[in-house]
């Protein structure tokens, strides 16, 4: 792995750090809205399958060493096996599949990306809404209250954006070679 790879990989896991700050906190659910999902489909955009993953890593890692990585400037492992770790965890497969589907695409058309961030937060729903239930003892029809339809419209929006946003900067770095292109180009 270069060292281009490895700076790309930690500015994506500072992103996704600096988005899981904007935190706000719902009344009836132990889950908050936050802006990490936007910085973990940038890091499928950006960065590919394998390497998207492993900022994703390089960001669990942080936060369950203590680093105050997690919404409300939070760390420790008791995040990632609390009421909203399951969130967590769920970006690992999710930013893989998300990050394979679109990594062979210099620039990826806007229905492709959509699909696969919709894919990424299909694997981060199911995940995160598994763990509440368990760790809050809801049942299936009580987590998915708590912790997927409040947060839906909200997490299309942030796909819109990161589709957008991921690539008007794809095709604004590309140039300068910031970014990996397709295979054989």
């Amino acid at each position: 792995m270069s060292l281009r790879e490895l700076n790309r990989i930690a500015l994506i896991t500072a992103l996704i750090a600096v988005l899981a700050r904007l935190s706000i906190p719902l009344p009836f659910s132990p889950v908050p809205v936050t802006g990490q999902l936007i910085g973990i489909f940038l890091a499928g955009l950006l960065l590919g399958g394998k390497n998207g993953f492993l900022a994703v890593l390089a960001y669990l890692l942080l936060g369950a060493a203590g680093a105050p990585v997690f919404s409300y400037g939070l760390g420790g492992p008791g995040v990632l096996f609390g009421p909203s770790g399951g969130y967590l965890w769920g970006f690992l497969p999710g930013v893989f599949i998300c990050g394979k589907l679109l990594e062979n695409q210099d620039l990826p058309g806007f229905a492709r990306s959509t699909a696969a961030m919709l894919a990424c937060l299909g694997c981060t729903y199911l995940v995160g809404t598994a763990q509440l239930a368990l760790v809050m003892g809801y049942s299936a029809a009580e987590a998915l209250l708590a912790g997927v339809l409040p947060f839906f419209p909200a997490d299309l929006a942030k796909i819109a954006f990161a589709t957008t946003v991921g690539a008007k900067l794809k095709k604004s770095v590309a140039p300068g070679k910031l970014l990996p292109s397709a295979p054989g180009k």
